[in-house]
């Protein structure tokens, strides 16, 4: 699983900043999360291949988080893209882009579907054989969701050694590495456990951005490997992050603290600091390890 950071601060671009927008490739899917402006322009400065994106998650209608979208869309049909695009977000989202379009006379010639959230109670948004990704409620001025990627368990590991001394036949080694048990040339079943071992542990990861402090979250987002949190505020500004639905740094150290995850990067940064290493001292008082989100920033996990 590799998350590579295009954007990571709040409200405007700026010539050495960009607005949200992150790509999570996890088991061969190229996931777009979030597009403020400039995300074309960072995807190609991170070489990331335009086609290989399929699905764009996007968490709310503040413009730092989607105004990049439409000429995403726009520069896949200039590049005479074919493949569909699946793209998750808000009620409204498809009206807004739409009537881009329309006026534009620029409909795509791809297949282009949009799945509108409405919900306020998390739920299973896209799923396939190896990934599922999961809305996450947050407490923002707006409707917003976070979103959860969890790897489904993979398959079981042969031991090879101990497969053989069972005498088990090649045809059944499908089946082991299902979980089931089998049996082996002199007809006696083997028990699953004797000759496999567990698969390597699923990975998951939980973005959240924009949100006030919720702690109704957290059974979403336990044990995850990794949470990005916003964190727009320092704690001598902490009197702004209520009445702008926002969290401080503490305060995403708090929920990643009582959700037990094992890393927690901050991002979201308002453009009022540039000292970044601020976030991770006061974050670091109550949780460890910090990571800072940092545009073009890549993290294997």
């Amino acid at each position: 699983m590799k998350l590579t950071i295009l954007g990571c601060y709040s409200a405007t671009p700026r010539t050495d900043t960009n607005p949200t927008a992150q790509v999570l490739e996890i088991n061969n899917h190229l996931f777009l999360i979030d597009c403020g402006e400039g995300t074309q322009v960072e995807l190609r400065r991170n070489k990331i291949k335009f086609a290989r994106i399929k699905h764009i998650f996007i968490s709310h209608l503040h413009g730092d988080h989607f105004f990049g979208l439409v000429g995403l869309i726009s520069t896949f049909r200039l590049l005479t893209r074919e493949t569909e695009l699946h793209i998750y977000g808000p009620k409204g989202l498809k009206d807004i882009i739409t009537l881009q379009m329309k006026l534009a006379e620029s409909w795509t010639n791809y297949p282009l579907f949009f799945h509108e959230l409405t919900s306020k109670n998390s739920e299973l948004i896209f799923e396939d054989d190896k990934v599922e990704v999961h809305t996450i409620p947050l407490d923002h001025r707006i409707y917003t969701n976070g979103f959860l990627f969890k790897e489904k368990p993979g398959e079981r590991k042969l031991d090879m050694n101990a497969v053989l001394n069972a005498d088990i036949d090649v045809a059944y080694y499908r089946k082991l590495k299902q979980g089931f048990d089998v049996e082996n040339k002199d007809g006696i079943i083997i028990s699953n456990h004797e000759v496999t071992n567990e698969p390597i542990k699923p990975k998951s990861y939980a973005f959240c951005s924009d949100t006030a402090y919720s702690e109704a979250i957290i059974p979403i987002i336990k044990g995850v490997d990794l949470l990005y949190h916003e964190s727009t505020f320092l704690e001598k500004h902490e009197k702004l992050a209520a009445p702008t639905k926002h969290s401080t740094a503490k305060q995403a150290a708090s929920i990643a603290k009582q959700a037990g995850v094992s890393t927690l990067l901050l991002g979201h940064y308002s453009t009022r600091y540039d000292n970044l290493k601020d976030f991770k001292l006061e974050a670091e008082t109550i949780f460890e390890p910090i990571e800072l989100a940092r545009d073009g920033k890549v993290i294997t996990f």
